[in-house]
């Protein structure tokens, strides 16, 4: 077979194909509904660019203060629509996910206030925000407190009612699971959640971080009843196009808290240039539901083969997705490198860089990134990363095309075989 021979010739050997060769089969009823929901998307992306009148001219460069830029303001327009919120921002100044969420904590919450997560703990790089270390949060003066999810990954409504007995001004919820061992939060589950915080607190402002779940399904947590969330435009809704940026959507009173922390008070969202960025992040948003797809089917196919060698694997391949991370429990350090390895070697941009576990600011151990990809630190392009602790989980993520995704899978195989970790035989 012709592309047998090309992926010999990209060091995929005869033995790990055959030993992946039936996956695809097995996994293809997964498929159907993937796509379904990608065409949705898709349409819904078009519509609001349709109905929100984009233009040539919407892609232009501005200077200086960035006053009345009309890129700008078109794309948090349809940023609004698409997500169904009363505003949003936009902007490439947005240097990553973190960096939105943190806009969004500390633009709207102040001394005293109560930030009450309920689905565990935040990604680590929040630590320092919400003040599970440093000295961040005990200057601002901001009571944090923390639910965990169950065993099965479902919310402690009990423990939910009872810590909100006292005013909380924030209900934080993490969509993704992070380096959480759990499934993502579906968009049913938050429906619920949601309905059950407004009922006890009315006021209670609830945010998501969406990071890793534009896309996924037919509605987003916007839509659902979330007042402020936030995201990342080098992940899902950049469609590996755009080179930077964030964003933030939700009602208009918040959004306009968190602009004045963006810039400053009085200014808000008036000023800031896009750095000519306006075409990518359009043309990435374009396509992402079907980028976005590419990378589900990926996370399946990894699944699937790491399953069949014993591995934990969570999700399941015929779990229901509400991120695009795949995670597998290699159980030791030396399975979670080698496997970061082969991730490196599938990539497009520095195969031939071995990647290493390093003290990445932000988090509490070791962790090792495999990213090969045209924008530095893109997780909807193919990658892989793990923090170097026990019980030794990799997360894999992205890939701009299903095949992409699905060669990295077969490159991580393969090195994990070289190196004698694994046997397939």
């Amino acid at each position: 077979m012709i592309i047998e021979k090309m992926y010999n010739t990209l060091g995929i050997k005869s033995n790990v194909l055959k030993y992946l060769e039936n996956i695809e089969a097995e996994i293809s009823s997964e498929f159907s509904k993937i796509d379904d929901i990608a065409s949705y998307n898709q349409l819904k992306v078009l519509n609001a660019m349709q109905q929100g009148r984009l233009a040539n001219n919407h892609f232009n460069w501005h200077t200086g203060y960035g006053y009345d830029d009309p890129g700008r303001e078109k794309i948090e327009e349809i940023y609004s629509d698409i997500f169904k919120t009363e505003d949003a921002i936009v902007r490439p100044i947005i240097v990553n996910g973190t960096h939105a969420l943190t806009l969004c904590l500390t633009g709207i919450l102040k001394t005293g206030d109560t930030l009450l997560s309920i689905a565990g703990k935040p990604y680590d790089t929040l630590d320092e925000v919400i003040g599970i270390s440093n000295v961040y949060n005990q200057a601002m003066d901001i009571n944090y407190k923390q639910i965990d999810l169950t065993n099965d990954g479902e919310f402690e409504f009990d423990a939910i009612k009872e810590a909100m007995k006292d005013p909380v001004k924030m209900i934080y919820i993490q969509r993704s699971s992070g380096y959480a061992w759990r499934q993502a939060l579906t968009i049913t589950k938050l429906e619920e959640v949601i309905s059950f915080v407004k009922t006890l607190q009315k006021d209670v402002i609830v945010m998501i971080d969406n990071c890793y779940g534009e896309f996924l399904d037919y509605k987003e947590p916007t839509e659902v009843g979330a007042d402020i969330m936030a995201g990342s435009l080098i992940k899902n809704p950049g469609g590996g196009l755009a080179i930077t940026g964030g964003y933030i959507v939700g009602t208009k009173s918040l959004v306009e808290q968190v602009s004045y922390r963006m810039t400053s008070p009085g200014i808000g969202k008036e000023c800031g240039l896009m750095f000519g960025q306006t075409r990518t992040m359009f043309h990435g948003l374009f396509i992402a539901p079907q980028t976005v797809a590419g990378a589900i089917k990926g996370a399946i196919y990894c699944s699937k083969a790491f399953e069949k060698l014993g591995y934990e694997v969570n999700p399941k391949p015929n779990d229901a997705r509400s991120d695009i991370i795949q995670s597998i429990k290699l159980g030791s350090k030396e399975k979670v490198v080698s496997f970061c390895e082969g991730i490196q070697a599938a990539a497009p941009v520095d195969s031939y860089v071995t990647p290493v576990p390093w003290a990445m600011p932000g988090y509490d151990s070791e962790v090792i990134m495999a990213a090969g990809a045209f924008v530095q630190g893109s997780s909807i392009e193919l990658s892989a990363d793990a923090p170097i602790r026990e019980p030794y989980i990799v997360y894999f993520q992205g890939g701009v095309t299903y095949d992409h995704s699905k060669f990295g899978v077969m490159k991580a195989i393969s090195k994990l075989v070289e190196d004698k970790l694994i046997d397939i035989t």
